[in-house]
């Protein structure tokens, strides 16, 4: 069997057939870094990075782009409330989002760039599509997107033009000045009263800065080509976001996404996750709570597609689930000798596991699977031979290892993982203070933080993205 994907455009599932063969290009939505990142943003990471070890363990070869969005709104609205360089502020959190899924064990994607790196191929985006007739400058800068002028506008969200929403991404001017159509969106900003200078760039229609959904059209383009395989992201991008990136690529002429995959939300208590609710949960303070690993294997074992619903169950149900997993897989070794990665890597995986993932990634069923074996392996430690206990050792390893679960792989590492986030989090509101000392002219309270990370063999460098520290080494 072949991998089958439920792709959001068509509302089918549908056989993945790459472009080129023996290859795949994933483009997934990845964060804007306003601040710190929550559980809903791990469990999308998660779920894509399945996905992407599923690929690779099938033999193709796969090229991965998850976007940073570093400059928007909210970015520049909440570092001026801080004091901080927007540009500063938007590193920070990047580093957050960074560190959040290595300790879920989230593979790092082949590209990941930066919205501020690629203004130049948004700007060519922008000329192709005013040469079209496809867009239209307004007033100071602003250039917006012509709904009208695409008859195929609505496709992927299954919406005729004229139910689509106005809207709600105000280019800068007042009142939205030079805007045809409600339904219009920006695809470049005019800079806004009191906005810093930096956080624009010249065109030929005036200074401004990009709009959201113009960014990741232009970066998707810019590594994975006018047209490729799988385009995700969480579902409540579907619309605008991605609907809007559909358009303007395929207005510009280009095909785009072949299949569109949209990873559920997160509740808590039956509710959606919103700080007005009060029930917010920050990847660093469920994790002060239970191991990474554990936080992983709760994100994993629901599908991708699924709402997931977060309660004060599904922690303690995880580590029980997780213990009796790990538990075989120490005994079990403990038997017959550490099986080399290598051989796990290459091991035949079983049937019933490979055609539950081949299903649009269908991890419960995958589990299920896992949780066979597990049992077959207690049953040959308890009265089997030690090839028998290799066997299903060898085979649950080789499963957990597609979904970044491997007991082996992860032991140790949740204390050195929990003590670097803790020192992370301690330099960064270090380095934090020190910035908005700097933006406040406070020399004295700037030179005085540095002084005492240096004390502390920390050492700090100042970029043009921001501050970066490392461990000095030992006198």
């Amino acid at each position: 069997m072949t991998l089958h994907l439920y792709d959001s455009a068509s509302r089918t599932t549908r056989e993945l057939v790459p472009l080129r063969p023996g290859h795949v290009g994933l483009y997934v939505c990845g964060a804007t870094v306003q601040g710190p990142p929550h559980i809903g943003h791990v469990k999308t990471a998660v779920g894509f990075d399945v996905l992407v070890r599923w690929l690779r363990r099938s033999g193709l070869d796969v090229t991965f782009v998850r976007n940073v969005t570093d400059i928007d709104d909210k970015i520049l609205q909440r570092s001026a409330e801080e004091g901080v360089p927007w540009w500063a502020w938007a590193a920070r959190w990047e580093r957050e989002f960074t560190a959040a899924y290595d300790a879920v064990g989230v593979l790092p994607p082949t590209y990941e760039p930066r919205a501020t790196g690629h203004v130049i191929e948004m700007i060519e985006l922008m000329d192709r599509l005013l040469d079209k007739g496809h867009a239209y400058p307004g007033e100071a800068g602003d250039v917006w997107f012509d709904v009208r002028s695409w008859p195929e506008y609505g496709a992927l969200t299954n919406q005729r033009p004229d139910d689509v929403p106005a809207s709600d991404d105000a280019a800068g001017g007042p009142e939205e000045a030079g805007k045809r159509d409600p339904r219009d969106f920006a695809l470049w900003k005019a800079p806004k009263p009191g906005e810093p200078l930096d956080a624009s760039w010249p065109t030929p229609y005036g200074r401004g800065r990009p709009g959201w959904h113009l960014e990741c059209s232009a970066m998707a383009r810019r590594y994975l080509g006018s047209a490729f395989d799988i385009h995700g992201g969480g579902r409540d991008l579907r619309f605008p976001h991605h609907e809007n990136e559909l358009a303007q690529s395929r207005a510009a002429g280009d095909d785009f996404a072949g299949i569109w995959l949209h990873a559920g939300l997160l509740n808590v208590d039956g509710a959606k996750m919103s700080k007005s609710l009060g029930n917010f949960l920050l990847v660093w303070d469920v994790l002060a709570t239970t191991t990474p690993v554990v936080l992983r294997y709760a994100l994993t074992a629901a599908h991708y597609r699924s709402t997931f619903e977060w309660n004060a169950d599904t922690l303690p149900e995880a580590e029980a689930t997780w213990s009796r997993i790990a538990g075989f897989v120490e005994r079990a070794t403990e038997r017959t000798g550490t099986v080399p990665d290598a051989e796990v890597a290459a091991a035949e995986l079983p049937a019933g596991f490979a055609a539950a993932l081949d299903d649009d990634l269908n991890v419960p069923a995958a589990l299920a699977v896992v949780h066979e074996h597990v049992r077959a392996g207690n049953i040959a430690l308890a009265d089997g031979t030690p090839d028998e206990v290799r066997t299903e050792l060898v085979a649950v390893r080789a499963m957990l290892d597609v979904l970044g679960l491997d007991p082996v792989r992860w032991a140790g590492a949740g204390d050195e993982s929990r003590a670097t986030r803790a020192l992370d989090a301690l330099v960064t509101a270090e380095l934090a203070a020190r910035a908005k000392a700097r933006a406040e002219r406070d020399w004295a309270t700037a030179d005085a933080v540095r002084a005492r990370l240096a004390e502390a063999g920390i050492v700090v460098e100042d970029s043009p993205t921001g501050p970066r520290w490392t461990l000095g080494g030992e006198d």
